[in-house]
């Protein structure tokens, strides 16, 4: 991979290797876009089978994070870290504390979360390193589980799909299946059992399936059945890549709409799905209640004010589908479109100096150490 080039190609402004041999130490680094903010995103640990292969997941998701809060309208630029290792049995208080002392030489460009292999425990070593991090539990200040504020943000997602397709003002008597029912899945059950909604669902956790009938009289159905069940929406809350060449001619709704991310194999299923007339409410709108969590930590969190937010996830979604349809190209193209937009448009905006100014008015000062 050679990559510069890759980075001049798609809008990376810098890549820090880390690398601690006594704590096991082997991370990548990588901000796609300051120009909003501070690039914000989670640490991710896997074990890669290569550098290349952790290299690449850094760099795409960095800029899945800058499009995703550009669209969502935050002072926020995308960054992304992956640690190589086994969360299962490499992890350790070391580790992570070395990780948070690179974390911390960036000086508040880069901001950390918790992704997937690494928790609120994980974070709180980062702590002890860097302020320059975010997701920590409600006992030090921080947010806690951000599950029911992305699924908040999903329903009013869910909200403007029904508007757009189904033409009704409510999603009462819509019928729904949820594809993945673990924490924002409870919580999707919950908010829409509460509007009146159909819901049908399916878990590879037969614990968590059970739960969610019990509790919202969700209709279970075989994880490997769920996408032929005909129904309004169907809700990706699982697995990414769900929308791809075998499933696409499976699906028996008139949405796609959930909180997954990178649901799309290629961006051309988006295109098909377009050509069959099936709307798609591209993740990174849709899903951007957990950044808008994360964001509000920033300034002092307040857990109200989290949900409040999230309720702009409903207005940027018309703005994506009225983009669409007045430019007859795929929601997911008109995503990348909107955000690329407010991205430029700021960059300009800061093209005027304004002695004693922060490079990023509006957002919020993380606190110094």
């Amino acid at each position: 991979m050679e990559l510069i080039p890759y980075m001049e190609k798609h809008g990376h402004e810098q890549v820090v290797f880390c690398v601690n041999e006594d704590a096991g130490l082997r991370a990548i680094i990588a901000i796609h876009d300051t120009t909003l903010g501070p690039a914000l995103g989670g640490t991710r640990m896997w074990p890669y089978q290569s550098e290349e292969e952790a290299l690449r997941d850094a760099l795409r998701l960095a800029r899945g994070m800058a499009y995703k809060a550009a669209a969502a309208g935050l002072n926020l630029g995308g960054g992304k870290a992956v640690i190589v290792g086994d969360p299962k049995k490499d992890k350790s208080e070391a580790l992570f504390r070395a990780y948070g002392r690179f974390v911390d030489t960036l000086g508040g460009r880069y901001i950390t979360a918790e992704d997937v292999g690494t928790d609120v425990n994980d974070m709180e070593y980062i702590r002890m390193e860097t302020r320059h991090v975010v997701g920590i539990s409600k006992t030090m200040q921080g947010s806690g589980d951000p599950s029911p504020v992305t699924a908040h943000g999903v329903i009013q997602g869910l909200r403007a799909c029904a508007e757009e397709r189904l033409h009704r003002d409510n999603l009462n008597g819509v019928s729904i299946a949820i594809q993945g029912l673990g924490k924002v899945g409870y919580y999707l059950c919950k908010f829409l059992s509460e509007e009146g909604v159909r819901i049908f669902g399916c878990d590879l956790d037969a614990e968590n399936s059970e739960r969610a009938r019990q509790e919202f009289g969700v209709e279970v159905v075989a994880p490997e059945a769920i996408i032929d069940v005909q129904v309004d929406i169907f809700c990706p809350a699982a697995l990414g890549g769900i929308v791809n060449d075998e499933t696409m001619d499976r699906f028996r709704c008139q949405v796609i709409a959930g909180p997954a991310n990178n649901q799309l194999a290629e961006d051309r299923h988006g295109d098909e799905l377009a050509r069959r007339g099936i709307l798609y409410a591209p993740d990174y709108v849709i899903n951007a209640g957990g950044l808008i969590n994360v964001y509000v930590e920033l300034e002092g969190y307040n857990r109200e004010r989290a949900m409040v937010m999230t309720r702009g996830i409903y207005y940027n979604l018309k703005r994506v589908f009225a983009i669409a349809r007045g430019q007859a190209i795929g929601t997911h193209i008109a995503a990348d479109r909107m955000a690329e937009e407010r991205i430029a448009a700021v960059r300009n905006v800061h093209k005027t100096y304004v002695p004693g100014m922060d490079r990023y008015p509006g957002r919020t000062r993380m606190p110094t150490r």
